[in-house]
């Protein structure tokens, strides 16, 4: 199923699903009251569902087999949400580490470029800060806790922050964690996963330059409101086959910008679940972003976006995530 959250003519969250090639959507707990005299809990939200488990997804596909008419609505009609806006928590994870080489590379690039002689600076640079990180990266998974409440879904527009000048997309799917876990083996990991989303990880790149300095991770770079952008759907773990065999493109303005593949994946899910949940407990509807895969950024190229343009990002079986970005007037 390619489960949403969506806005009804009221502005009231609903839960439902896109069929049809995602042309129409799925009332779910409409569609369930067509045969029943209340509400299911359920099939109140995402949230629940995930929470719910396999008892919710089968009475969510039960229910989409026969949803009536008045149940189902054009997908232009409604205005899709994540998945989960808010989830109760979110991480996002590095898991490509050709991003991590050519973001670095870049980064210096761009500070020797600063300097009178910039091929002689960037010669004369020191890379053990950027070397230390590689080297913990293949390790051992490495993550950053974000900002749950600037998640944003397919059809919201991300609001460019005030204090940047280069701003940034970063293309990446992620995980919903669909039961409650602790001290996870990889089988119990993987039967942990309740589906899989595209996530766009915006971040403001002058920001971060500076405050990387102080070795905490990202912070104000990533933390602002509109950051998060996920969707358009969640695809349930059982309609993806291989979720490591996923082609992944980037274009601004329907150009493309760059591609990879969830095969260079250093770190699967399963491992970022099995590292994570060591001591912890995964509770439903949590969240764990793949990072930016190897050519999925601006920065490894060394351009950024403006004001009015469109992102988006296309991830093999999950759809396009599709993202205007504008400037407050």
């Amino acid at each position: 199923m390619r489960l949403v959250t969506f806005t009804d003519a009221r502005g009231v969250q609903r839960a439902g699903a896109l069929i049809n090639q995602d042309t129409e959507v799925v009332d779910l707990q409409d569609a369930f009251l067509s045969v029943a005299s209340e509400p299911s809990p359920l099939l109140a939200s995402v949230q629940a569902m995930a929470e719910g488990g396999q008892a919710a997804l089968a009475l969510a596909r039960s229910v989409l087999k026969r949803a009536p008419a008045s149940a189902i609505q054009p997908r232009s009609g409604v205005t899709l949400l994540a998945p989960i806006q808010p989830p109760p928590q979110m991480r996002d994870c590095s898991c490509f580490e050709l991003h991590l080489k050519q973001s670095f590379a870049a980064a210096r690039k761009t500070r020797a470029a600063r300097e009178p002689d910039p091929e002689a600076a960037l010669a004369a640079m020191n890379t053990r800060a950027d070397d230390r990180v590689i080297a913990t990266f293949q390790r051992q998974p490495i993550y950053y806790k974000c900002n749950r409440f600037a998640v944003i879904g397919a059809d919201q527009q991300v609001e460019w922050p005030s204090f940047t000048k280069a701003l940034d997309f970063e293309l990446e799917f992620g995980v919903y964690i669909g039961k409650k876990i602790k001290d996870a083996t990889r089988e119990q990991a993987r039967e942990a996963i309740f589906g899989y989303t595209i996530y766009n990880d915006f971040s403001a790149r002058d920001m971060q330059s500076v405050e990387m300095g102080g070795m905490l991770g990202p912070a104000k770079s990533k933390d602002f409101d509109t950051a998060n952008v996920m969707g358009p759907c969640l695809v349930t773990a059982d309609e993806i086959d291989d979720p490591y065999n996923l082609t992944m493109i980037a274009r601004v303005n329907g150009e493309e910008w760059g591609r990879g593949n969830s095969s260079a994946m250093r770190w699967q899910f399963e491992d970022l679940i099995v590292h994570i949940s060591r001591s912890e407990t995964l509770y439903p509807g949590e969240f764990l972003g793949s990072g930016t895969v190897g050519n999925g950024c601006g920065l490894e190229q060394m351009r950024y976006l403006k004001p009015g343009d469109v992102v988006e990002l296309e991830v093999e079986q999950l759809g396009i995530l599709r993202t205007s970005v504008v400037k407050p007037q």
